[in-house]
């Protein structure tokens, strides 16, 4: 199962940014991206927009836990 919340946090880390940084560019407040941390799921909008932010592809980790049954 994937975490997104963590998978953007430790992107996030692995940057050298910080949650006030990446709510800047989200334009919204700090406290909304420790709740965004903790979320297991998260709208693809949301999602796309921190893709941008952050230069990472967050969709290939739901593309790539996809499985073909041929």
């Amino acid at each position: 199962m994937i975490h997104i919340g963590h998978l953007i946090e430790e992107e996030l880390l692995r940057q050298e940014r910080s949650a006030g940084w990446l709510a800047g560019k989200l334009y919204c407040d700090r406290t909304n991206i420790y709740k965004i941390f903790k979320r297991e799921s998260i709208d693809t909008d949301l999602l796309l927009r921190i893709s941008k932010a952050l230069n990472h592809n967050f969709f290939y980790h739901y593309s790539n836990s996809l499985t073909c049954d041929s």
